[in-house]
């Protein structure tokens, strides 16, 4: 009964001052939405990049050599070609290389990576051929190309035609594009600049290089073996193909492991700035409840006067700030799922939300209006009714 009367008695007083009620609750919306949007646009691309390493699979290992002072050091094409021969882990070995070159259509300059590859890079990358084909292993030294439908859309835009048997000027040579792949999302363990690259037969790329050479491999291990093995015997097969060459190997679940480690980390950081705003909010509750109390000094006088205990005045005044920020943090949890929706469809991510996030934000601003709507109660319950009836 006592806890109806409080609310109702809470409902009206927040009524009764509108202007500085919408002010503070327009504190607490933004300090939970901010939270709510932050942390959720943090585990939207945590998800993004785990779904890029699992869309290739957990058995890919990546290959590089380890570089040294002086020329930029590559793997031997023949070596990495047979490394499944020479490694039991191994079950299928992918070598490539890039670079950046300008491309030239219709007049107009774009800057690109350019990826020699084979014709088993499409499978072990996991692509998606939208129109003609994937390089071959039979293309070699002949000038085809394939694009990513990224690249399809910039070349439309500096005009519209036929995409497939286009000629594109790529630094001095003249490439017929064979095929438009989808293009996949950045991060796990595919190739940097695929997305937004060409693609061209890697004894063509070679030719393009000032230096020439397989700068990477993507190799695949059996689910028999573990990557250690695996790692172990790529590191112990190309420092006897090649003198000297040390490589680095690195796993898909070693990546994963460390993306996850980074992802936890972004997520408090993003929290813990959202939490700045959220504090904001809070005294921006507890200094309308403290002109509240100084505004309402009679009325706690004629309360006191008529019977009202201290713990009485404290619960009314405790259930205004829990009332306006509990109607803060509902409010602000529909304002940081629409924004974390807004930024999940500008960017081409996956929209979910994060339902742990918003029943922290409602929790978070209860503590908050408990928190900073005590000191104000505490000084309205500690006013003697004496002086509380003369302040006017």
């Amino acid at each position: 009964m006592i806890l109806g009367e409080n609310f109702h008695e809470a409902l009206g007083s927040l009524w009764d001052a509108k202007q500085r009620s919408l002010l503070a609750l327009l504190g607490i919306v933004i300090g939970i939405g901010s939270v709510i949007a932050m942390v959720s646009v943090a585990e939207m691309v945590k998800h993004q990049v785990m779904e890029a390493f699992t869309a290739m699979g957990t058995d890919i290992l990546s290959v590089k050599p380890v570089q040294d002072s002086g020329m930029p050091r590559h793997l031997p094409f023949a070596a990495a070609v047979r490394t499944p021969k020479y490694c039991p882990a191994i079950t299928e070995a992918v070598p490539y290389t890039q670079s950046f070159v300008e491309l030239t259509h219709k007049g107009k300059s774009f800057d690109l990576t350019v990826l020699g590859v084979t014709q088993a890079f499409k499978d072990m990358n996991k692509l998606k051929v939208l129109e003609g084909r994937f390089i071959s292993d039979l293309d070699q030294l002949m000038p085809f190309c394939v694009i990513t439908d990224k690249v399809r859309d910039r070349l439309n835009r500096a005009g519209p035609a036929e995409v497939l048997g286009t000629q594109l000027l790529v630094k001095d040579r003249i490439m017929t594009v064979c095929g438009v792949i989808r293009h996949e999302p950045m991060g796990g363990m595919r190739p940097d600049g695929l997305d937004t690259g060409i693609l061209v037969p890697i004894s063509m790329a070679f030719r393009m290089m000032d230096n020439p050479g397989v700068q990477a491999v993507l190799a695949r291990f059996r689910q028999t073996a573990t990557w250690q093995t695996a790692s172990n015997q790529v590191k112990g097969y190309f420092a006897r193909a090649s003198r000297d060459l040390k490589v680095h190997v690195r796993s898909a679940e070693q990546l994963i492991e460390e993306q996850q480690k980074q992802m936890r980390l972004f997520t408090l950081l993003l929290g813990a700035i959202g939490s700045i705003s959220l504090i904001v909010g809070g005294v921006g509750v507890m200094n309308v409840m403290l002109v509240s109390v100084t505004e309402r000094r009679k009325e706690i006088g004629i309360r006191r006067a008529l019977g009202a205990l201290q713990k009485d005045i404290r619960q009314q005044f405790l259930t205004e700030s829990l009332l306006l920020c509990i109607a803060g943090g509902i409010v602000g949890s529909f304002v940081g799922v629409g924004v974390a929706y807004v930024l999940a469809a500008f960017n081409g991510w996956g929209f979910f939300v994060s339902w742990d996030a918003v029943a922290i934000g409602v929790t978070v601003s209860c503590m908050v209006g408990i928190f900073f709507g005590y000191y104000p109660a505490r000084q309205a319950a500690r006013l003697s009714p004496i002086e509380a009836l003369r302040s006017e």
